[in-house]
This record gives structure tokens, C-alpha cells and sequence, in this order.
């Protein structure tokens, strides 16, 4: 695993409890083999299933997959296409497997925007999972953190309208209260795999203190072991939130 890591490296022995993960580099690791870019989608939902079973191994409470972000509808309209039967495909296959696995899912973004047979589909899996404990699992459709905050902001500033809060209370406490992610907790750490360098507007304000790593390996080909490799240098690290 290619280990150019985004902050500096230092010793840690913080606990692990959420992880984030930028899925990148599905179109690019179907192109380097010659294949339409629908397969490393393909490919790249079978690592998915992997990387789930490597979070729960090693004891992590939440998990977020960024799957589909809000700019990614500026894609080829084939692709789109291909990406939503796949998330049928999954949803349809998996979710006894979820459900028997102890997995609660969990949606981040707006899915009012998907096929209503899609939208269905993620309801009743949110139900059927409701209760699970062993694994919070976020799976991140249509999703910006820059249009989380700007809901978030029109939240605060309805609330203060309404009498409900005065301006001079409002914290960094009220601005995590009013976004999406509400009771979860920041990630610890988030891991981009494909080989780019950046955040893509996944977890903005949730991400002020989480590690980050940038791995060169396409999500196609991204393992437990990677996930593993990934994990180890984390906790090599010391998260020291602006003290000393």
C-alpha cells in the first residue's frame, strides 16, 4: 500500500472508531485493463462487501463509503445508469447478508432525487436493519458537505427567526446538531483510495481532526490487507485536536 500520507506521521494509540472512505479510481482501473468502465464499478461493489467484513474484523463502530456524490450526476448519463442498476443489484443481493452480519445502513444525501423503485428499496433496507449493533454502516448517495453546511446554515437562521435559539448561542455544537450526520461521530480516520489528493466535498466539517490517508491503489483492488495496512499507520500516529 502506497503510504503518502496528506498530515505528517507521528506515534499514536487513539481507538478507532469511525472510518471514511473516498471510493476513487473504478473508471481509471477498468480503463488500464482495456475494459468498459462499468466493470471496475462492478468490480469495485465486490470490494465493498470486503471492506465491510474488514471493519467489523477489527472492531470499527461506523463506517462511511462515499458512493455517489451531488456532482457526480455531471457524469455520462450511460454511466449514471450503470451506477443506479448497480446499487439495485446490491441492495437486492446483499442485504440478507447485511442484515444477518449484525449491519445497520444507514443513508447520508439526499435520495429523494433517485428512481422511486431505488428509494424503496433503500427504505425497506433501512428498516429491515434498524436494530443491527454490530457495524453503523453510511453509505453516502447524492451527497456534498458543502450543501449539508448551506442546509445546515438555513436551518440556524430559521431557528433564530423563529425565536427557537438566540444568534449569540449558536456554536460549533449547533452547527454539527444541524447537519446531517447528527449523532454520529466525526471519522477518525478517512482513506481515499485512486491516487488523488483531495477531500471532494465528503466531510467537510467532520473531517477538522481526522487522519487522512491517500493510497495509489484503485477501490477495484483495495483489500481487508490494505484496509489492515491503512489501520496500522493510523495508529502510528498521535491525534493531538490543536494541544500539545
Amino acid at each position: 500500500m502506497n503510504q503518502t500520507l496528506f498530515s505528517h506521521r507521528t506515534d499514536s494509540t487513539d481507538s478507532l472508531k469511525h472510518i471514511g472512505i473516498i471510493m476513487d479510481g473504478n473508471g481509471r482501473w477498468a480503463k488500464s485493463k482495456g475494459l468498459k468502465r462499468i466493470e471496475g464499478h462492478r468490480r469495485g461493489s465486490q470490494s465493498v462487501k470486503d471492506i465491510i467484513e474488514g471493519a467489523m474484523d477489527f472492531g470499527v463502530d461506523t463506517l462511511t463509503l462515499y458512493a455517489f456524490s451531488a456532482e457526480n450526476w455531471k457524469r455520462p448519463s450511460q454511466e449514471i445508469k450503470d451506477i443506479m442498476n448497480l446499487l439495485r443489484y446490491f441492495i437486492k443481493t446483499e442485504l440478507n447478508n447485511l442484515n444477518n452480519a449484525g449491519v445497520k445502513l444507514n443513508i447520508l444525501g439526499d435520495i429523494s432525487v433517485l428512481s422511486k423503485d431505488i428509494i424503496k428499496n433503500i427504505s425497506n433496507a433501512l428498516k429491515i436493519t434498524s436494530n443491527n449493533k454490530k457495524l453503523n454502516l453510511v453509505v453516502a448517495i447524492n451527497y456534498g458537505s458543502r450543501q449539508e453546511i448551506t442546509k445546515a446554515i438555513k436551518n440556524i437562521v430559521t431557528q433564530v427567526k423563529s425565536g427557537d435559539i438566540d444568534i449569540s448561542d449558536i456554536s460549533e455544537k449547533t452547527i454539527s446538531q444541524n447537519l446531517d450526520t447528527n449523532g454520529t461521530p466525526d471519522p477518525d480516520l478517512i482513506i481515499r483510495t485512486g491516487g488523488e489528493f483531495r477531500l471532494s466535498n465528503f466531510l467537510l466539517w467532520q473531517a477538522a481532526y481526522s487522519e487522512l490517508i491517500f493510497s495509489d491503489i484503485p477501490w477495484p483492488d483495495f483489500s481487508k490487507k490494505d484496509l489492515e495496512a491503512a489501520i496500522n499507520v493510523y495508529k502510528s500516529r498521535i491525534r493531538r485536536f490543536g494541544g500539545i
